[in-house]
């Protein structure tokens, strides 16, 4: 359990260059027009996935300070209680499948490996196999999508907690490689720890880019940086196989 958690912390950490283009701009969007206070409403628009985003920032009694790390807070708190509840989902669909069909938990380990090294290889722009993963969420994602109209404008805390709980089940290829560890789990509690602290793992980059931190968001998309995130996630995609293949044979 402790290598799983640690696992999926390493996948979210060294991932965190990809969240940025998956989730960065929500969460930019979300602070920023809290930078300048106005008298008047200031709305902006932008689009991620298949759902406009319009932010209306209007006149509050709070610090503009505490105001972006409520919403930011309260955003990535609800991203990663949908990530938990995924997991838990996965988990015991992994529980069942071993118990009921006997598939060895090894062997889905295995199969946890080879995704971490797919991963590295999309993260590398070598190899975009996971982009046909991804597919396979866009059917759930257009039925949750229009829920999307009760959290925008996103104008109070509520409605930022709910859209980053829409935005956990936005298609990742990141956040699939991952449940893979969670399906290996074996049990519902395993997998929504390990979410978990996927989950944590992608926080700092997120954090500190709604923080206006931009040095951080220029190191995770730096071409070199990203090639070297990408080699460092293939090789412990291959230790981790090794791992669980000596466990299984």
């Amino acid at each position: 359990m402790s290598l799983d958690v640690f696992s999926a912390f390493i996948i979210g950490l060294l991932g965190s260059g990809h969240c940025l283009a998956m989730c960065g701009g929500i969460t930019t969007i979300l602070t920023s027009a809290i930078d300048k206070p106005s008298a008047e409403p200031i709305i902006q628009a932008s689009e991620q996935g298949d759902i406009p985003v319009n932010v209306v920032s209007k006149p509050s009694s709070c610090s503009p300070q505490t105001s972006r790390l409520n919403l930011v807070l309260l955003y990535h708190f609800g991203r990663i209680a949908t990530y938990c509840f995924i997991g838990a989902i996965v988990g015991f669909t992994g529980s069942i499948a071993a118990k009921n069909i006997g598939l060895p938990i090894a062997g889905l380990r295995l199969v946890a490996a080879v995704f971490v090294i797919l991963l590295g290889l999309y993260i590398g722009q070598w190899l975009l196999w996971l982009n046909r993963i991804e597919s396979l969420g866009k059917g759930l994602w257009r039925f949750l999508s229009p829920l999307a109209k009760h959290v925008i404008p996103v104008d109070t805390s509520k409605k930022a907690l709910g859209l980053g709980a829409l935005w956990g089940w936005l298609p990742c290829g990141l956040v699939y490689s991952t449940l893979t560890w969670a399906l290996a789990s074996g049990n519902s509690l395993a997998g929504a720890v390990i979410m978990l602290f996927f989950g944590l793992g992608t926080l700092p980059a997120l954090v500190a880019l709604s923080l206006g931190i931009g040095s951080i968001k220029n190191l995770l998309v730096n071409t070199a940086f990203r090639k070297i995130m990408a080699i460092s996630l293939i090789t412990y995609g291959i230790y981790s196989f090794i791992v669980a293949y000596q466990v299984m044979f």
